[in-house]
């Protein structure tokens, strides 16, 4: 600095907020969920400007990913969303009131829902009718994720079904918006079990599904199925870390295993692998859910938080901060499906 020069210090700390502005614009806005980024657009024109434009949403798509509230479905019930933080994240219509008929939630992915109507059909956006028989409750998965150079949203729908070709056998059928059609896979998994339709859960391309007497996987890379083995068919099939996580329920204590090999069974013998390992026994806050003993039922987990049901009440637990929430006390509640805030569209 020049000796005798006074410093404009007005200018200096002008440049100083723009350029944090320009950091939080460029490095903070795309990792909030939407209803939180929407609020921000009445900052200033130029913040209007960045969060309107596609690319923008593009990688407010890549970058948000945390659950940012749970949509519940009811039995004979409209389904409807419970959001994690109402401050932060929810969506217009929380009951989906919008949609031309009555549905039920079958799937989500990523801030997609993926519904039947009452009547049989899929809305929204009407999906072609497929050439092989779902059945009347069908064992669909829903997989939509974004892709960093990839800016069209595309997604698949994979639905496992019993043969009717093959006698005591699934097959995988398989739509692709990318195609706007299903096509069925050209595997083929024999072996005489019941798929539960309603425990479908994707990781990593591989689709997982529990039956009556273990985890059937599919791999939509390779197009290959594996069964899995589980000493508990009454588990719960969710997402840890980025992994297959089984959820076994004892009385008041929730475990969860992650999949470690899914080719212990194929190691010699006495080997000290295991296909499952324990990762984290979850109880809930008794102060919350009362000191009463009591069986719960999980209803969803990931990463982020863990949803469970006792007593005709429904609970999250959050696993990073280990805090349980009440959040409904609706009843005939029998599946729940995650959801992010997104603005990304189709």
């Amino acid at each position: 600095m020049d000796r005798g020069k006074i410093p404009d210090l007005a200018a200096w700390d002008n440049k100083i907020y723009v350029d944090l502005k320009d950091i939080i614009k460029e490095n903070a806005l795309p990792f909030l969920p939407a209803k939180s980024v929407v609020k921000f657009r009445a900052v200033c024109r130029d913040w209007r400007f960045q969060i309107s434009a596609p690319l923008f949403a593009h990688n407010q798509s890549l970058s948000c990913h945390s659950t940012s509230g749970i949509f519940i479905q009811i039995q004979r019930g409209s389904p409807s969303l419970i959001p994690i933080d109402a401050n932060s994240c929810g969506v217009p219509d929380p009951i989906l009131s919008f949609l031309p008929e009555p549905v039920d939630i079958k799937s989500s992915s990523n801030g997609l829902l993926c519904c039947r109507g009452r009547e049989g059909a899929e809305v929204v956006k009407e999906l072609p009718k497929s050439n092989a028989n779902h059945g009347l409750v069908p064992a669909i998965v829903l997989l939509f994720e974004s892709s960093l150079l990839n800016f069209v949203a595309e997604y698949k729908i994979i639905c496992a079904f019993p043969s009717t070709d093959f006698g005591k056998a699934t097959e995988f059928d398989i739509y692709s918006s990318r195609e706007g059609s299903w096509e069925i896979a050209r595997e083929i998994c024999f072996g005489d079990r019941t798929i539960l339709p309603k425990s479908g859960v994707h990781v990593n391309g591989v689709v997982y599904w529990m039956t009556t007497d273990n985890i059937l996987a599919f791999d939509l890379t390779k197009e290959r199925s594996q069964l899995l083995q589980s000493y508990d068919t009454h588990g719960f099939l969710g997402t840890f870390s980025g992994k297959l996580c089984k959820v076994d329920v004892t009385g008041n204590i929730i475990l969860l295993n992650i999949l470690a090999n899914t080719h212990s069974n194929t190691m010699q013998m006495g080997s000290q692998i295991k296909m499952w390992s324990e990762k984290q026994t979850v109880v809930l806050d008794s102060e919350i859910v009362g000191n009463v003993a009591r069986n719960y039922s999980v209803l969803h987990v990931d990463s982020d938080i863990m949803v469970a049901r006792c007593g005709g009440r429904t609970y999250s637990y959050d696993f990073k901060s280990c805090a349980t929430k009440f959040l409904s006390s609706e009843v005939g509640i029998c599946r729940c499906f995650p959801y992010v805030n997104s603005l990304v569209s189709l």
